[in-house]
Order: structure tokens, then C-alpha cells, then sequence
């Protein structure tokens, strides 16, 4: 995405409640979405399915503050987005529940190993 700054920054000669929410609103706006982006390609990274699930689930607990979490998406989509298999998913899920890394209940997760 590209913009001229001083469009954006400088207020326009109406003085609109538009161009002023937006030069508040669009950092905190770009800074969410490059930390999205990042924590994605922090997980993509990660070779392992078990890995990446780990990964995943001790950023949900950590931006919830806590060890129980509802997952954001479904399973279907959890694992397009980590970029898995969604059986291979569910096998390491079924893995690291018996392991006791981790209780799921339906889209519940609580994390035992932290």
C-alpha cells in the first residue's frame, strides 16, 4: 500500500471528521495488521505441525492472558492458515491432548504445558 503522507497527515481545508479519524486511526491501523502478519510468518516458519500448533496456541493464550482460549476460526480454517493438512491437523490434536499438552473441547483450548 502506498500514500502520500502529507495527503493523509494534513488536515483538508473542510475540516471533516473524515480525514481527521483517519490520520488518528491509520497507524494503529497499519501497526495491527504488520503484527498480524508477522506472528503469520513467525508460524509458517516453524517446520513441524506440532510446532506450529504449539506456536499458535501460546500467542492466542498470551494476547487472552490466559490459558483457556476459543480458537478465532475453525478447524477447516485453523489449518489453511497454518498452512497444514486438516487430517494431519486433527491426528497431532488428537497427539497433543493425549500427550497432555493441551484439553480441547470442541473450539475450547486450554493449554497444560505452560
Amino acid at each position: 500500500m502506498f500514500y502520500i503522507y502529507d495527503d493523509i497527515h494534513n488536515k483538508c481545508r473542510n475540516h471533516c471528521k473524515f480525514h481527521t479519524v483517519l490520520s488518528e486511526d491509520l497507524p494503529e491501523l497499519i501497526l495491527s495488521k504488520v503484527t498480524s502478519l508477522n506472528m503469520r510468518i513467525e508460524l509458517l516458519t516453524k517446520r513441524s505441525i506440532r510446532d506450529k500448533l504449539i506456536g499458535y496456541f501460546t500467542m492466542l493464550s498470551t494476547r487472552n492472558l490466559s490459558k483457556t482460549f476459543l480458537l478465532p476460526f475453525s478447524l477447516t480454517d485453523l489449518a489453511d492458515f497454518l498452512s497444514i493438512d486438516r487430517s494431519a491437523m486433527m491426528r497431532e490434536l488428537k497427539l497433543l491432548k493425549e500427550d497432555g499438552f493441551i484439553e480441547k473441547n470442541g473450539n475450547k483450548i486450554t493449554l497444560i504445558y505452560k
